[in-house]
């Protein structure tokens, strides 16, 4: 089948969007391709078309566990064999994944990066046939980049080991990132081929508002721009009050932060997709990876950390090519706010090294001992039992990634795990209080392998499905089965969780990188000033302002953004006061 006939059968289009068929031909000819798209651009596409048309099994990096999800299921609903190993998962459930991945004719591995330095996935490394290396969110193996995840610098380590060509993508790269991307990524030999969309998004308007009251702003936009929305705010507080406020001003509109579980989440987002939900109010934890076109507003009612975050999320917006805007409020409140972000995103270092001592101390790892340990973390327990601020603990654990002693995946959804404790034959001679629960055991010995032998996750809204029940029913007969001691049951949970990299390193060993760390502090620094500098200015195109921020030294004006409108209206009122003259 052709490329074309490839993207018909699965996806049901009959040509591809601009770029994307020069960078599945690149891939097909064996090229490592790094492919910049703006958001909407169709990534995804340009590396599930050329793994489906060869042989083998394409290998997935990417960092965040909600799309990674969200696109095994997309590819599963499409008849494509997927399937994900991330954090939050036990050795035995990664080892059972792999195997599947290596064994069960699968045709995408999807991994999150610390994953790709442990000794269980380099076993696998000889059995499976990897058809392409894709690297996701590819900026984020640049310290140029906005987003620098040490983890994805195993990519490299991975390279020496693995053949199959490369297709990195991502949507926010300047200059100097892209060509970091590809100087850390071409170990090969092979031709690197760089392939970049125009970033132009010609029906969207870029407007800028400084304003006092940015809820009754907010309000006017709700109110004036008919559609789905989208409002970002910094922190989970401010998204459920703003929502409220919203609500009691009869727009329908709900919140969506990391803090809410995972079904609620999933229920809140498959509403919002639907159209139940008008307007989303959310943390940056939303959006990534979800397909809806229809999107007519983007709201900011906080400066963003970078441009490259502002381009990107709001870049969510009119995706269906209609006409739709972006929209940016401040006020010099927010100046002062983002100076102390960027103070408290950088502690110094002698207090990183003193968050991991207190790390080991917590969790009683003595020195010389704890390389490789997983640890189920609570923030609030940590900073409460040493009298710390949640904040910065949060950036100095960041930090302490950055260096390369630590991976912090921040509150990861861990799933019910159930395990039956009676032998198969025993079974069915027991008796349940209830006459539904044989048939919720029946379901899960159909729908999962193990369950006699170790804790196997489940899929709570699959089995409450096949039981025709609600999940808070199902969660009730678990809990009755395991009272009855037929199953142990172990309830979901949502926790962040530490991988230690090495063994506890005694006080002033440690080695945090000063010069790094300067470098790093530098860069945020000059993200910020250049959000406060396209906040503040008023005379250059808000589009040219990005794109040229982007490397795109040369593009028209947008002739929609409040500046071009400005502009225009400023030349038709000076025309008309000549012609009265």
């Amino acid at each position: 089948m052709t490329a074309r006939q490839i993207l018909q059968k699965f996806w049901g289009y009959d040509s591809f969007r601009p770029m994307q068929e020069e960078i599945v031909s690149a891939a097909l000819e064996g090229k490592d391709v790094l492919a910049i798209l703006p958001t909407g651009g169709g990534k995804s596409v340009c590396f599930q078309v050329p793994a489906l048309m060869n042989k083998g099994l394409a290998l997935v990096v990417t960092p965040l566990i909600a799309l990674m999800k969200d696109q095994v299921q997309n590819l599963q609903s499409r008849g494509i064999k997927a399937i994900a190993v991330h954090a939050g998962m036990t050795r035995r459930e990664v080892d059972l994944a792999l195997n599947n991945a290596a064994y069960g004719d699968y045709k995408f591995l999807y991994l999150s990066p610390e994953r790709l330095g442990t000794d269980l996935f380099k076993s696998y490394l000889d059995i499976l046939d990897i058809s392409f290396v894709v690297v996701d969110e590819a900026h984020c193996i640049s310290q140029w980049g906005y987003d620098f995840r040490p983890d994805y610098l195993r990519i490299g380590d991975l390279r020496k080991l693995c053949s199959a060509p490369v297709i990195a993508l991502t949507a926010t790269a300047t200059p100097e990132v892209a060509q970091d991307i590809m100087d850390r990524l071409s170990l090969s030999g092979r031709e690197f081929v760089l392939l970049k969309s125009g970033f132009e998004r010609d029906n969207l308007s870029y407007i800028v508002r400084n304003c006092a009251d940015k809820r009754g702003q907010l309000l006017n936009i709700c109110n004036g721009v008919p559609g789905s929305g989208i409002v970002y705010l910094r922190h989970r507080s401010g998204c459920e009050e703003t929502a409220a406020f919203l609500k009691s001003n009869g727009v329908e509109a709900s919140f969506y932060h990391a803090g809410l579980g995972s079904f609620e989440r999933t229920k809140r987002q498959e509403a919002w997709k639907k159209g139940e939900i008008r307007v989303m109010v959310c943390t940056n934890a939303f959006g990534m990876g979800i397909d809806k076109p229809d999107v007519r507003f983007v709201v900011h009612s906080d400066l963003p950390d970078s441009p490259e975050a502002y381009f990107q999320e709001a870049g969510r917006a009119g995706r269906d090519g209609r006409h739709s805007y972006a929209v940016l409020l401040w006020n010099d409140k927010d100046k002062r706010r983002l100076a102390q972000l960027q103070q408290l995103s950088f502690p110094p270092l002698e207090y990183i090294a003193d968050i991991y001592q207190k790390l080991h101390i917590h969790y009683g790892i003595i020195y010389d001992t704890g390389g490789g340990r997983s640890l189920k973390f609570d923030e609030e327990e940590f900073c409460r039992h040493f009298s710390l601020e949640r904040a910065r603990v949060r950036y100095a654990l960041k930090y302490l990634e950055r260096s390369e002693h630590i991976s912090f995946s921040e509150e990861v959804d861990i799933p019910t795990r159930v395990k039956i404790r009676i032998e198969r034959n025993a079974l069915y001679e027991v008796e349940l209080p209830d006459n539904s629960l044989p048939r919720l055991l029946e379901v899960l010995m159909r729908s999962y392998t193990g369950l006699f032998s170790y804790p196997v996750p489940i899929d709570e809204e699959r089995v409450a499905a096949s039981c025709g029940y609600s999940v808070p029913q199902l969660r009730q007969n678990l809990f009755r089965l395991s009272v009855e001691h037929v199953i142990d049951y172990v309830p979901a949970a949502r926790s962040s969780v530490i991988l230690l990299y090495h063994d506890r390193i005694v006080p002033g060993n440690l080695d945090l990188q000063p010069k790094k760390y300067e470098f790093l502090r530098n860069n945020s620094l000059k993200r910020m000033e250049a959000v406060l500098e396209y906040a503040s200015q008023g005379e250059e195109c808000r589009s040219v302002f990005l794109l040229r921020y982007f490397g795109q030294k040369e593009s028209r004006k947008c002739g929609v953004c409040d500046v071009c409108r400005h502009r225009k209206n400023a030349v038709a009122e000076l025309r008309r006061r000549l012609d009265e003259d």
